[in-house]
């Protein structure tokens, strides 16, 4: 089927309305029409050919929400109608030690991307979710169960929400735990959120004092403008741990130095030019860890997603149409956001 979508010809051409080709459902395929596409920042550094290995066109987009039209003939779990989602997760090779763990996000061949990763399907590779439709398979569809009206805002969980999500789960914030969420952008200000859903005391740091008012309004206890050298201290080896959102290169001992005993910074921030060196001092005295976490499995996204609509947590978010993407693009670098562009899909059948 050939359905509307934008995407890129080359790194230094913009966004533009293209023709694509979708596959039939085959057995086990769902095929969704697209509601809403959130927009991350991975989409510009991919379609800009800031991150090596972009394959053109490029048609970027895991952050998909909308509802299936159609379902091969072994699907159960589906039906047409569902409210349904799709991350960053479309496919992983289903037997290495990884998938057997419903971590499919480290598949050792390596999973196959919403975007940007090899697939029989025309062109070669896959195309996301700046489109009009696509088709999964069942088992890389998530179920939606957010109230309507909370559609467009559900979007940005598929990779914000389950990127923050994941490590707080793994390093066990909740309830008697202290957290930090450093950086209030798109994926800090879902931190915030789960954090202090999940019952941990959250402290938020930022650079900037004019965010404080906007961290406390997202569930932040305290905040901490980690400009100030008097409020860093004031938390020195207090925090079980501390998740980094920051894709900026940065001094990470201003954050090791806050942590207790064997406690973590887990970075889920990726900056183009890697962060200075930190201190291994700082490591070594109290066993504490510098790690890093990416997305989650389909198992945990499902349930992230479940857990954020029992608790009725949605990210803060724009629309805008899919006209005004390079606008938006634009915006983002500038941090010009509160906290996620999202794509209102029904503006593919409208005039540029």
């Amino acid at each position: 089927m050939t359905i509307k979508a934008f995407g890129a010809h080359a790194a230094n051409k913009p966004l533009e309305s293209l023709e694509i080709t979708r596959r039939a459902p085959g057995d086990h395929d769902v095929q969704i029409e697209i509601a809403y596409c959130g927009v991350c920042h991975s989409d510009l550094h991919t379609v800009r050919g800031e991150w090596a290995g972009t394959l053109y066109p490029c048609v970027p987009g895991h952050e998909i929400v909308g509802r299936v039209s159609a379902v091969g003939a072994h699907v159960t779990g589906f039906k047409t109608g569902d409210r349904v989602g799709v991350g960053c997760i479309v496919d992983s090779c289903g037997h290495c030690s990884a998938c057997a763990a419903d971590l499919e996000q480290y598949c050792e061949p390596g999973m196959t991307g919403t975007y940007n990763s090899a697939t029989p399907d025309a062109p070669g590779h896959t195309l996301g979710g700046y489109s009009q439709q696509i088709v999964v398979k069942d088992k890389y569809v998530l179920k939606i169960r957010h109230h309507e009206e909370q559609l467009a805002a559900v979007a940005p969980l598929l990779c914000a929400g389950i990127t923050t999500y994941s490590p707080l789960r793994h390093w066990n914030a909740g309830p008697g735990k202290k957290v930090g969420i450093v950086g209030i952008g798109g994926l800090g200000h879902m931190g915030i959120k789960l954090a202090r859903a999940m019952g941990a005391h959250t402290v938020a740091f930022t650079t900037s004092e004019s965010k404080r008012k906007a961290a406390v309004a997202l569930g932040a206890d305290e905040v901490v403008v980690s400009r100030n050298a008097s409020e860093m201290a004031a938390h020195v080896e207090s925090f079980d741990l501390i998740l980094n959102t920051v894709a900026v290169s940065h001094d990470l001992d201003a954050f090791t130095r806050l942590l207790k005993r064997d406690s973590a910074l887990v970075l889920v921030g990726v900056p183009a030019h890697a962060h200075p060196s930190p201190s291994v001092f700082n490591l070594v005295s109290k066993r504490k860890t510098i790690a890093g976490s990416m997305i989650g499995g389909i198992a945990e996204t499902q349930e992230m997603l479940d857990f954020c609509a029992e608790k009725g947590i949605v990210a803060d978010i724009e629309l805008i149409r899919i006209q005004q993407i390079e606008q938006a693009y634009e915006r983002m670098l500038r941090s010009d956001v509160k906290y996620r562009f999202v794509i209102d899909n029904a503006s593919f059948g409208a005039a540029p």
